[in-house]
């Protein structure tokens, strides 16, 4: 218990899925958190879970636009005086092999996943550097890790992810800004995004146990799989842990 606590957090795509679960297990353990999203409903709603728990907020932000960022880190600090925790969750997906992919449909899915990443790692730096340090968790992919033959821009923006990691990692620890880098590589997990993809198949029941079967485990995992590991990552418990990466996937690449 307890293992961030007087630490602040922002959360980006903190509404649902692996974002809300990473909202409330950082809250549950002690931080403040800022909910970042372009859902307002949603953000809403995990915000008051979360602050029912630990002081939280939420503010509208679209990780794509560096004007919000510096707005959302400008907010978070005039609340909360600190920040200690960037976990940068929004993504999107979107299907289509590289013969099939529009240049507006990559360069839209680029501008979330990997844009958006770079900008939270820019301003992340930024603010944590003037409070002695932080953390800075990007969430990747397996497929960051190996390709798909169907997700061209989703992996191209998920590898992105992993070596922008790598290198923030190097240029925080050789500025001694002891501001650690680390990105997580999910399998499938159950979130609303894998669960709206089954149910766009022909036969979703199907579809769903195919992608079952590529995890040798024989299950899909769960949003706290991977909140477990960022909580792990934003915590002093890893203090020795940048650049690397963290691979979460029910031995889906180990086969």
């Amino acid at each position: 218990m307890n293992r961030v606590e007087g630490k602040v957090a922002i959360v980006t795509g903190g509404a649902m899925g692996i974002g809300k679960a990473c909202s409330l297990m950082l809250a549950r353990e002690g931080a403040r958190v800022v909910v970042s999203d372009v859902d307002e409903r949603s953000g809403q709603q995990a915000a008051r879970e979360a602050a029912a728990i630990s002081e939280s907020s939420f503010v509208m932000h679209d990780v794509s636009s560096e004007t919000a960022w510096e707005a959302v880190v400008e907010q978070t600090l005039a609340r909360f005086g600190r920040l200690d925790i960037v976990v940068n969750s929004a993504g999107i997906a979107t299907t289509g092999n590289v013969e099939e992919a529009t240049l507006e449909s990559w360069r839209h899915l680029m501008s979330i996943n990997a844009d958006g990443v770079f900008l939270g790692v820019k301003h992340g730096i930024r603010a944590m550097k003037a409070f002695g340090g932080g953390s800075i968790v990007n969430l990747s992919s397996i497929l960051g890790l190996v390709g798909d033959p169907g997700l061209a821009a989703y992996c191209a923006s998920k590898g992105a992810v992993r070596l922008l990691t790598k290198s923030a990692a190097l240029y925080c620890a050789r500025a001694g800004y002891r501001i650690r880098v680390n990105s997580i590589h999910p399998a499938y997990i159950v979130t609303p995004m894998v669960e709206h993809f089954f149910s766009q198949q022909s036969d979703p029941v199907a579809a769903r146990k195919a992608v079952e079967a590529l995890h040798p485990v024989g299950h899909l995992g769960e949003a706290d799989d991977i909140a477990s590991g960022v909580l792990y990552l934003a915590s002093d418990e890893s203090r020795f842990v940048t650049g690397t990466e963290l691979v979460i996937d029910g031995a889906y690449t180990a086969q």
